[in-house]
């Protein structure tokens, strides 16, 4: 299952009520009835600690690389959820650096990494030294994942929680991050409202990594975005990524 074949697998998701028959998928009753130290072991056995080649060389992740056995298998193989986790992406990379760079921005504030993924986000929020940091993704696994990440980095487990959070009531947080969350226009719209609820709510500051996708470059959402820093990828990260160069954080202002 190489990269190629890891994004086919993990392009399933690309609207809510996708991401809702995956959660019921045979492979998500699957997951869900592993204890969590059978999912546990299989990441471990399963993927590689990565540390070089990324935006933050100081966060160390486990992740899919073509050392991995499950690289080179098919997809079809693979007996968990599509492993968004498996795999840092170009726009959390962005924002996980960004706050590397500027701890104040969640020093002291109640965080959430909305689909999480493998965690990097959470990770460098707590490292940071956030109050509270909440690691928020549909799949469990991810959470796992995480909690992984954490004790890799030397912290505490932040809170992961797997609902789906997105058009729920607002709660109150600080600092809402998302990385890569903008690939799908029926999904960018559902977050596009409840971010505005949050924000309106809560004063909430929400920032945004994305690299470039057509799907983001063209959604309306767009225009009320404020470019706060922008990151050129290590070479490794562009060949994995079908040449994208660059990668940007944004600060969302809505008109309210």
């Amino acid at each position: 299952m190489n990269l190629y074949n890891i994004r086919k697998l993990c392009g399933m998701l690309h609207t809510t009520k996708i991401a809702e028959k995956v959660s019921c998928s045979n492979k998500q009753r699957f997951s869900s009835s592993l204890v969590s130290c059978d999912i546990r072991r299989f990441i471990v056995e399963n993927t590689e600690i990565v540390g070089e080649d990324t935006l933050t060389p100081e966060i160390k992740l486990r992740l899919l690389t073509p050392n991995c056995r499950f690289w080179h298998a098919k997809p079809e193989l693979w007996p968990l959820p599509e492993p968004y986790w498996a795999i840092y992406w170009p726009g959390g990379q962005a924002l996980t650096r960004y706050l590397l760079n500027n701890p104040g921005v969640a020093e002291g504030k109640q965080v959430l990494d909305l689909g999480s993924g493998c965690g990097a986000s959470a990770i460098a929020a707590s490292l940071c030294g956030a109050s509270h940091v909440v690691a928020n993704d549909i799949d469990n696994v991810s959470a796992i994942a995480t909690i992984i990440n954490c004790e890799l980095n030397g912290i505490g487990p932040v809170e992961c929680l797997t609902d789906n959070m997105i058009g729920s009531q607002p709660k109150r947080y600080d600092l809402i991050l998302l990385g890569d969350m903008f690939y799908d226009e029926v999904l960018a719209d559902g977050l596009h409202r409840w971010l505005d609820s949050c924000i309106n709510t809560h004063g909430t500051t929400v920032l945004i990594g994305d690299p470039g996708r057509a799907s983001f470059e063209e959604h309306g959402i767009k225009r009320l975005l404020r470019q706060i820093a922008e990151f050129e990828l290590p070479k490794l990260v562009q060949r994995e990524n079908y040449g994208l160069t660059c990668s940007t954080v944004w600060r969302y202002h809505p008109r309210l």
